[in-house]
């Protein structure tokens, strides 16, 4: 069976767990040669890469610290380095922090924005030369549903995925007439293993249930969207945003009293709802 990516060139930051691990993976299964970027544990990226290479292909992982942006801008100079070349670099990498808006501190505002955008921001531009040089390329940067809609807690999170579909749109149309297509994925509740870290009592069943498609996305969901994206099958998408949230963004938060309110009103129109 034909594979996609078959002698392609991929680095994919953030890809020591959850899904710039799986997407990682996806893209060696569909035939590519792979960096994978850690910033802490190198058990998930290097597992990863032993998989890889257990399969037959070829992948590394690198360290570095995104919020260092000389470490980000070295990373990408490695990367390519080991790949002799880039075709496909997928920004995945980012952290986020629940805060009560009155509690931020400017640290912990300029980490995320630094780890999220800033780093993100100067390897793409560190990756340009490479891609131009042998005729184009794929970009790929991961933003989130939160870039879109409004939840407690995420005023900067929030700010920083919201900042990532904005600067794609933009670097997409310099970048398009020189063969670099960018395009952005927005992925829902996806489940990773952080996730259970961070709380192992949540009942990630039943949070699923609450999404219109009644389940969660898997890792592998967004991993297979994203190589739609870096393939010639989405040659016509650029500065796109694709958001994978099995209908979350579609869904108003008051859906079931404006359900309510419709089954009463029946047919009739009422100015104003």
């Amino acid at each position: 069976m034909l594979r996609k990516m078959e002698g392609k060139k991929v680095l994919v930051t953030g890809s020591g767990t959850g899904l710039g691990r799986e997407i990682a993976l996806e893209f060696a299964r569909q035939g590519a040669a792979v960096v994978l970027h850690y910033s802490h544990s190198s058990d998930g990226a290097e597992s990863a890469v032993k998989e890889i290479q257990s399969a037959g292909g070829r992948a590394k992982a690198i360290k570095a610290d995104f919020s260092e942006v000389d470490q980000a801008i070295q990373l990408t100079v490695d990367a390519i380095d080991f790949l002799g070349g880039l075709d496909v670099l997928v920004n995945n990498a980012g952290i986020t922090m629940t805060l009560e808006f009155e509690e931020v501190t400017p640290e912990q505002f300029d980490t995320l924005y630094n780890v999220n955008v800033r780093a993100q921001y100067f390897i793409t531009q560190k990756a340009l030369p490479a891609m131009i040089k042998q005729g184009g390329g794929v970009i790929i940067n991961l933003s989130s549903v939160h870039g879109l809609s409004a939840n407690k807690g995420h005023s900067v999170y929030a700010g920083t995925k919201g900042a990532i579909i904005s600067y794609t749109r933009e670097l997409a149309i310099e970048l398009a007439p020189r063969g670099i297509r960018v395009n952005a994925i927005a992925p829902g509740f996806v489940p990773v293993e952080n996730h259970f870290k961070a709380d192992g009592n949540i009942d990630f069943r039943r949070l699923g249930e609450l999404i219109p498609c009644g389940f969660a996305g898997t890792p592998l969901d967004i991993a297979k969207a994203t190589i739609f994206l870096a393939s010639e099958d989405a040659r016509y998408i650029i500065g796109q945003t694709i958001v994978i949230d099995g209908g979350t963004t579609s869904w108003m938060s008051f859906s079931e009293g404006y359900r309510d309110i419709g089954l009463r009103l029946g047919k009739g129109y009422v100015p104003g709802l």
